[in-house]
């Protein structure tokens, strides 16, 4: 990549207050993405060698995971700990609490896993909203036709449709849990309209947000409503190291390692839920990311193993807005609040030099672009472009400290503040565009699981519009949460284990493919954690029971 413009030069063509001159550039979308979107390129994809999607095109470094063998095997889990559930939730972001929720309403018992704490997920840290069509200028036909434009068409028409019907009932529901949603009049008393704000790639104002931390106060209700239903069991600090099968191939459990015994614990379940999360915190193409510390794609190597059919995997979302300075800060989200407003974005030659409100891979790509093309920033080594938050105090006086809270707590970490100096941004990866193929109940083509959230493909296609993923993990856990309980009163299978891991095996010898690769990561690789000598240090402790687990 070229060098960018000193950082000092480029401040001093910088005019906060002053439109600035809009940088003429006839370049098709088409061919900005093709260019310069990560997704792109000669090295962007391979070809699966194994599994059910043998042939398939896939980002190359979760490729290599995808393809790699188990983290146990029999001898590893003998004599471990067994317990059953009529559900079994892995993962305890906005998806799995949904999920959960709406089983144990319904009957069922419940555990739920979760990897590090209950609410730790890429949901607490969504800041920008949620979309729902309430407006009387909106209607789910639009919010339909933006989502799959937004998506190059590439979306399953039946999951959009169910997810932007759905939009309306999700935000009474949420309300009726307690959430707070900003007002149009913040004077007025509970019950006025819902302020609505205009996302990037959408034909009306349907985000509804509090603040700039909506996924937080979302998971406060969220977990405030898991902590007082009595039919969930709640397992923090135990992630899911393999699924169990029984002898027809479904899905009859998991294998869950809970971090702070450091023993195995076999859980049967009558139905699976997987809400896992995406894959940031493998750093694909050596990007930063603006995800959660467990965002692995543990749940996809686990799916794809026991034959789960996936979707889209060599598409992923760059988020326009990560910060670029200063390093250690790399890849945190500036929320897309901030273009919402009417934040713009300026190269290091003054210039604006696209519209902010066009879809995030657009946007995205158009700052790789200033990059590439050396017309980005540069400062201390890291490059990126302003992101002008001063002019936008200047125009709406008070807005960072009344509506952009987290930007302004943001940019007093970064060493400055936001009303008098711009970010530095730059492209940080952020969502997983694909994932497991679902049906509109939530279930794969493995009986006995079903997946919710962005380890599931399908609703997006191969681009997200902001708020739509906070909508998808609570419209399709409550479905996934609704049919799993009901599909879930079945007898429990007889017998279950791991048999599938051994046909795997074979399949990845016959392919070529290494043994001693394993997956999944469980954690990024600068955490240095290595399952079997975790696990090593207390292979006594298998025979404690696990009770006290919530």
């Amino acid at each position: 990549m070229p060098a960018g413009i000193p950082y000092e030069e480029a401040l001093k063509r910088y005019r906060p207050g002053v439109p600035p001159t809009l940088r003429d550039d006839d370049m098709a979308v088409d061919a900005l993405l093709k260019n310069y979107h990560p997704d792109h390129g000669p090295n962007a994809r391979v070809a699966l060698s194994v599994g059910v999607n043998r042939g398939d095109p896939c980002q190359p470094d979760l490729a290599r995971h995808l393809q790699a063998n188990a983290l146990i095997d029999d001898v590893d889990i003998a004599g471990a700990q067994l317990m059953t559930t009529d559900l079994l939730v892995i993962g305890g972001g906005g998806g799995g609490c949904a999920a959960a929720l709406t089983a144990a309403k319904q009957g069922a018992q419940v555990i739920l896993a979760t990897k590090l704490r209950l609410g730790d997920s890429n949901t607490v840290m969504a800041e920008g909203g949620i979309q729902a069509a309430i407006g009387e200028d909106d209607s789910p036909q639009l919010h339909f036709e933006d989502t799959l434009r937004a998506g190059h068409f590439c979306g399953d028409p039946q999951l959009v449709a169910q997810m932007v019907m759905d939009g309306p009932d999700v935000i009474r529901w949420l309300i009726q849990l307690g959430m707070m949603f900003d007002q149009e009049d913040e004077n007025r008393s509970l019950g006025g309209n819902l302020l609505r704000k205009k996302p990037g790639g959408a034909s009306a104002a349907r985000i509804l947000s509090y603040r700039d931390y909506t996924g937080l106060e979302m998971m406060r209700v969220l977990r405030e409503a898991v902590d007082l239903e009595p039919g969930i069991a709640v397992w923090n600090r135990c992630p899911a190291v393999e699924l169990l099968s029984d002898e027809r191939g479904r899905c009859a459990g998991a294998v869950i390692y809970n971090l702070e015994w450091r023993t195995f614990v076999l859980v049967r379940a009558r139905a699976v839920i997987l809400a896992t999360g995406g894959a940031g915190r493998m750093h694909l193409n050596d990007f930063p990311t603006s995800n959660h510390y467990g965002a692995t794609a543990d749940g996809l190597v686990l799916a794809y193993r026991l034959g789960a059919r996936l979707r889209e995997l060599d598409s992923f979302q760059y988020h326009p807005t990560g910060i670029a300075y200063p390093s250690h800060l790399a890849g945190g989200l500036i929320s897309e609040a901030a273009r919402s407003a009417g934040a713009t974005l300026i190269n290091g030659e003054g210039e604006r030099f696209v519209d902010e409100l066009q879809p995030r891979d657009v946007v995205a790509s158009a700052i790789l672009r200033e990059c590439a093309m050396g017309r980005g920033i540069e400062r201390e080594g890291q490059v990126g472009v302003f992101l002008d938050t001063p002019t936008l105090e200047m125009q709406n006086p008070g807005i960072l400290a009344k509506r952009l809270v987290t930007l302004t707590h943001l940019a007093h970490k970064c060493g400055h503040d936001a009303a008098h100096d711009p970010f530095l941004v730059y492209p940080t990866l952020h969502y997983q565009n694909g994932g497991v193929a679902i049906d509109t109940h939530g279930a794969t083509n493995v009986p006995g699981l079903y997946c919710v959230g962005e380890v599931t493909g399908g609703i997006h296609g191969r681009n997200r519009l902001m708020g739509n993923a906070l909508l998808d993990i609570l419209s399709m856990g409550r479905r996934a949460g609704a049919s799993a309980a009901d599909s879930g009163r079945g007898i429990l299978t007889s017998r279950a284990g791991i048999g599938h891991v051994h046909a795997w095996q074979r399949e990845l010898m016959l392919a070529g493919l290494p043994l001693h690769h394993k997956a999944p990561a469980l954690f990024p690789s600068y955490a240095h954690f290595d399952l079997r000598t975790d696990a090593g240090l207390r292979a006594s402790g298998r025979g404690r029971t696990v009770g006290g687990m919530r």
